[in-house]
């Protein structure tokens, strides 16, 4: 639970220092932050796809993950939905601010996969590095919304947490195999995220975090089927 407890600090922190920094944050230095954010979460999927794909036993299967989880996703539009939920609950500043807040802190992948490898392989790199980009989302945030961001970080430590049991339970009969297929797939989705906080492109990260748990079941029919 240490990548989960340094993540929760990191946003009361953030929380506490955007509250001081009220009159809010420039433009320009907000772009300078999450542009130096989006490189780091770039180079951590990148590092995680090299690290994994060469040990792959199916080289392909990612493709037909990111293609089948990407298309349920649109399908079942998770964006949309998030985006609609969170201007249903909007009705005053610091709700919005909190329903942003909660949205980009629990349902990405670094917070998804980091407390299952933390449960797994002992292994905190991806929290840590969560934890460095909630702790400037949070600052930036708070800055605009208030100290009231600081409640995120009670809803990230149940759903990181959560997620760390259930690692600890699956743990001794997760197949490394099986780990290795949903971290390249992994990986690529936090590109992804790297490319949306780089304003490179909109790519709806939401819409493909499907492709995680796809992954997952493509592994169980190849290792059936072959």
């Amino acid at each position: 639970m240490t990548g989960t407890i340094v993540n929760t600090i990191a946003i009361l922190c953030g929380s506490s220092i955007g509250a001081v920094l009220r009159r809010g944050i420039s433009e320009k230095y907000q772009h300078a932050l999450f542009d130096a954010m989006g490189f780091s979460a770039f180079a951590l999927g990148v590092n995680a796809v090299a690290q994994n794909l060469p040990n792959s036993k199916y080289p392909v299967l990612f493709i037909l993950a990111m293609a089948i989880g990407s298309l349920l996703g649109a399908v079942w539009d998770w964006d949309g939905k998030f985006q609609r939920l969170s201007a249903r609950l909007g009705h005053s500043e610091l709700g919005r601010g909190l329903c942003t807040a909660i949205l980009l802190f629990c349902i990405g992948t670094l917070s998804i996969l980091g407390p299952i490898e933390s449960a797994v392989n002992g292994n905190n790199t991806y929290l840590f590095t969560n934890a460095t980009l909630d702790f400037v989302t949070s600052m930036v945030l708070a800055s605009t919304y208030g100290i009231g961001i600081a409640l995120s970080a009670a809803v990230l430590f149940c759903w990181q947490g959560s997620l760390y049991l259930l690692g600890l339970w699956l743990g001794s009969f997760m197949p490394g195999e099986l780990l290795t297929e949903v971290s390249i797939v992994g990986g690529l989705l936090i590109v992804v995220s790297g490319v949306s906080m780089l304003r490179i492109k909109d790519c709806r990260t939401l819409n493909m975090l499907p492709s995680l748990f796809v992954s997952a079941a493509l592994y169980f029919v190849a290792k059936a089927v072959m």
